[in-house]
């Protein structure tokens, strides 16, 4: 039976390289996070205020473009970051620090929840959860220039924000992978653990948390 699993979680939390790992393991189709090809995410980073209205809504756009994508697909997919996290975490975190006018945020948030009514949840959230160190340690690793000059700051109220939205969110199961503990790139049995755990959430069965 064809499901749809997601991967949230924070710049630099390691969603690409787990959503690629779990397709080839489990013979899904991965569907990636749109990064190089915004046009406006040098922009954005530079000057947060001027370019975050555009680069929030090209991101928006490019999810609700997968959803259509995955719901015609006839297996299995596997998404690399969710459309929640564009409203709920990048959005909402940029109108707090005062990065998105009052204007544009409402205009952001008027079409991501027109849009949300037509919009099947997944079957599962895989959610890799980390600390600030891990999370720059990735985001140093990778090397992505623009990345280089996020602050600490701001990773670190995204991070709030993740916790905040994944303790209420309630459209469909969660699998929390922590991946301070975890490292399913080095480490084969780490991986295994976890495609097992994602298996074991989409059949229902109940398991012992990850650790």
């Amino acid at each position: 039976m064809k499901k749809f699993i997601a991967v949230a979680g924070n710049i630099g939390a390691g969603k690409s390289t787990l959503t690629a790992l779990l397709s080839t393991r489990l013979g899904w189709e991965a569907f990636y996070e749109a990064v190089d090809d915004n046009p406006y995410l040098s922009d954005f980073y530079r000057d947060m205020q001027q370019w975050s209205f555009h680069s929030q809504v090209f991101f928006l756009s490019r999810r609700l473009r997968h959803h259509r994508a995955l719901l015609d697909w006839p297996g299995t997919v596997i998404q690399d970051r969710t459309v929640y996290e564009d409203a709920e975490i990048f959005a909402e975190n940029l109108y707090r620090q005062g990065h998105m006018a009052e204007r544009d945020y409402r205009t952001y948030r008027e079409l991501y929840e027109a849009m949300s009514l037509f919009l099947p949840p997944p079957d599962l959230v895989v959610y890799l959860q980390a600390s600030v160190p891990t999370l720059q340690r990735h985001i140093q690793l990778r090397g992505r220039s623009y990345e280089q000059q996020v602050p600490t700051e701001y990773v670190t109220q995204l991070n709030q924000l993740y916790d905040e939205w994944i303790d209420r969110f309630s459209l469909c199961p969660v699998l929390a992978v922590p991946a301070d503990d975890l490292d399913f790139v080095r480490y084969e049995s780490h991986l295994e653990l976890i495609a097992n755990r994602v298996l074991d959430k989409l059949t229902g069965k109940e398991t012992v948390a990850l650790s």
